[in-house]
């Protein structure tokens, strides 16, 4: 190679490095290496959550009741079959909660069956709870399914879209206290209205 070529590759270099340089933040910046830290701060903790998320779900997996199937089906026993989902399903016992039936839905081939299961907290300073949140559940009984089939059943939350069915998705706690929390914050922005009664 000429010293002419070489000089010119150098030159060349040289500027592709200080052109690199000024476009780099400098490491030795302090408020670069703060926003660093706080990122793989953020990084660490959500794969820890994602991490005891995991561990979580495998020590405490799914749980879920034999549903009735459509011969055994009686709005009364849909309520029990509630009850006893929930019985196995919250684990806090602070939770305190009522199946109510709503109605029945007479659809071309199946039966929907409409219950409204009741949230709330109880606390010592305030036995009974002012506020709540709920549940709807349905179920199925379909009219042309042998008798010894299983009802369908799914829930969704108050003021939610999201189709939950029991044994697919884990029931958590936490829908419910988040929803009296939003409601409880909702309230006390409008205090003056609620203390007049």
């Amino acid at each position: 190679m000429s010293e002419t070529q070489n000089s010119t590759s150098q030159k060349a270099m040289d500027e592709d490095n200080k052109a690199t340089s000024q476009t780099m933040p400098n490491t030795q910046d302090k408020d670069y290496e703060d926003k660093l830290t706080q990122v793989a701060l953020a990084l660490v903790e959500d794969v820890i959550n994602y991490a005891v998320k995991i561990v979580e779900e495998e020590q405490n997996p799914l749980k879920n009741i034999k549903w009735m199937t459509h011969g055994e089906f009686t709005v009364e026993k849909g309520r029990k079959q509630i009850d006893e989902y929930f019985s196995k399903c919250v684990s806090k016992k602070c939770w305190a909660h009522g199946v109510e039936f709503i109605e029945r839905k007479d659809l071309i081939h199946s039966f929907l069956y409409i219950y409204y299961v009741h949230w709330s907290i109880s606390t010592a300073g305030l036995p009974v709870a002012k506020i709540s949140a709920g549940t709807y559940f349905t179920m199925k009984v379909s009219k042309t399914k042998p008798p010894d089939a299983p009802i369908g059943v799914f829930y969704v939350g108050d003021h939610q879209a999201l189709v939950h069915r029991p044994g697919m998705v884990r029931f958590r706690e936490n829908w419910q206290k988040n929803l009296t929390d939003a409601k409880h914050s909702f309230m006390e922005s409008f205090s003056f209205l609620f203390n007049r009664v």
